[in-house]
């Protein structure tokens, strides 16, 4: 055996996994077949849950350094419908930050080398089989072809995801006909900074509006989210022959001359950066784990409207970390490996509904008085359906499952951000105590019979008292992914969780019970 876990894709999923291994104490190797990373802002941003769940990592002070905006949103678009969250109060529902994706990587693998992991760049994965012992990989290298033995290989390597076409691992889902150009550009002095004064005039068409810019032969939107830097993209709904050509790179001219087709008239886009052709996808992988073949992020799922992958596989990685480095230790719970594909499958179900319901509101648009769209606008300005489809983008919505016939309301839930005070420590935020990555039993009582029935585990959980203001219930048991697995004011269900989450006390076995096999909804 060489390793114990082969990570296939030095993407934010892949290098997030490779840190949570690491602070559990596994020592992984990631694979990355691009020499050098990447420098294409494919991505602009961060926003919901994933936002907090770096916090509790302290990973969101250098994700938000330098960011041109941070923190929560007063509105936020549902397809082309804005939702007012100012509506709801002080408590926004959707923390955004904006960095684009080389940053992130480089802030990522930062924190990996920081952990001593190893990345081979310019390796690239071209085979892979499995046994019932172990995975094994064949790999091009800038020394030649060389074979990898791990005892698990997971797949963080994007759409088209080598690792799960060999590991036979389907990818049900449907393709959208349309193909969409996208670039960035830098801003000159012709162009001005659409940042700092959004004011586009197309000669032939007029002011381009925020959003979606829509004529009868296509759409366009182009916007700013970082200082200095354009994002436009151009959907046609009858391309000319030979306007797109899947074989050859995207140029400038390619994208120009879309959007003076679907506008009538060029687009002043600055210096292209980057340029790509994409075409909208909603897809799934059945399974997420298939023996010792495990996928997560793009690899496991896509999705039809942006800003939702990202989230989505990060937070898979923060989810698989510390139940695959349980699992290879030994003694993991039965069952705890195959919740990490209920789970994450369940909170991609949820982010397919409403990725797609985006897709389909912006279909709707263009046909003349949808009338969908303009009742559902206004059903989102009443609080309670704002609530919810905020939640639901944000990813809180998804509640996983958890022991006990009654669960308190906070089980299954991200752990809320609560303000504590600490014996000769003084007052922390939760965040800090889930910076090592372990479990973390909150006693909010003081409660002596609590600390007992958990005094069994403390070799694995690391048991808090403190005050809080508000205190949620009288104790809180948070996993290292961030998520409440039990909450109550007595100890009645703490030794059930502890033991279907953290296994048995004494000598580690597999033969309690795993956790629930279906999520609650």
């Amino acid at each position: 055996m060489d390793t114990d876990v082969v990570i296939v894709g030095a993407g934010p999923t892949g290098l997030l996994l490779a840190c949570e291994l690491r602070l559990a104490g596994v020592r992984p190797i990631v694979l990355e077949r691009r020499p050098e990373p990447s420098d294409a802002p494919k991505a602009n941003g961060l926003g919901g849950q994933i936002v907090r769940l770096l916090d509790h990592r302290g990973l969101l002070a250098p994700v938000r350094e330098g960011s041109p905006y941070a923190g929560p949103v007063p509105t936020y678009p549902f397809a082309h419908i804005p939702l007012e969250l100012s509506r709801l109060g002080d408590d926004l529902p959707l923390d955004v930050v904006l960095i684009q994706q080389p940053r992130l990587e480089r802030v990522l693998a930062d924190r990996a080398a920081a952990l001593d992991t190893e990345i081979r760049r310019g390796h690239r994965m071209t085979a892979l089989s499995q046994d019932g012992e172990a995975v094994t990989l064949t790999v091009d290298g800038p020394d030649g072809t060389y074979r990898l033995r791990a005892r698990y290989a997971v797949g963080c390597d994007g759409a088209n995801s080598p690792v799960r076409r060999l590991g036979g691992i389907g990818f049900p889902g449907t393709t959208d006909p349309g193909v969409v150009l996208l670039g960035h550009f830098r801003a000159t002095e012709a162009t001005g900074d659409l940042y700092e004064a959004p004011d586009i005039e197309v000669p032939g068409h007029g002011r381009l509006q925020s959003g979606w810019n829509r004529t009868p032969r296509g759409r366009v939107i182009v916007t700013s989210l970082h200082p200095g830097v354009h994002m436009a993209a151009v959907r046609e709904n009858d391309p000319p022959p030979g306007a797109y050509d899947d074989d050859a790179p995207v140029t400038f001219a390619d994208v120009q001359a879309a959007m003076t087709r679907v506008l009538g008239g060029p687009v002043p886009l600055g210096e292209p950066i980057w340029l790509s052709r994409t075409t909208t996808q909603a897809r799934m992988a059945e399974p997420f784990v298939a023996g010792r073949v495990l996928l997560a992020g793009d690899a496991a799922h896509l999705f039809p409207a942006g800003g939702a992958a990202l989230n989505a596989g990060m937070t898979d990685a923060l989810n698989l970390g510390w139940k695959l480095a349980a699992t290879l230790r030994g003694g993991a719970p039965e069952g705890l490996l195959a919740s990490y594909a209920t789970e994450r499958g369940h909170a991609a179900e949820r982010t397919l509904l409403q990725t797609r319901a985006q897709a389909e509101l912006e279909r709707l648009e263009e046909v003349a008085d949808a009338a969908i769209p303009r009742l559902l606008a206004e059903l989102l300005t009443y609080e309670h359906p704002l609530r919810h489809v905020a939640e639901l983008m944000s990813g809180a919505d998804a509640r996983y499952a958890m022991t006990g016939a009654d669960p308190h309301p906070l089980a299954g839930r991200v752990v809320p951000d609560l303000r504590l005070t600490l014996p000769a420590e003084g007052e922390r935020g939760v965040a800090e105590l889930m910076r090592a990555a372990r479990p973390v039993l909150l006693d909010l009582a003081g409660d002596a019979e609590l600390r007992q029935a958990a005094g069994p585990w403390r070799d694995r959980v690391d048991l808090v008292t403190a005050g809080c203001a508000r205190p949620p219930a009288r104790a809180v048991l948070i996993r290292p992914d961030g998520y409440v697995a039990w909450a109550g004011d007595t100890p009645d269900g703490l030794p059930e969780a502890l033991a279907a989450w953290f296994g048995t006390t004494g000598e580690m076995v597999t033969a309690t019970p795993g956790p629930p096999a279906r999520p609650a909804r």
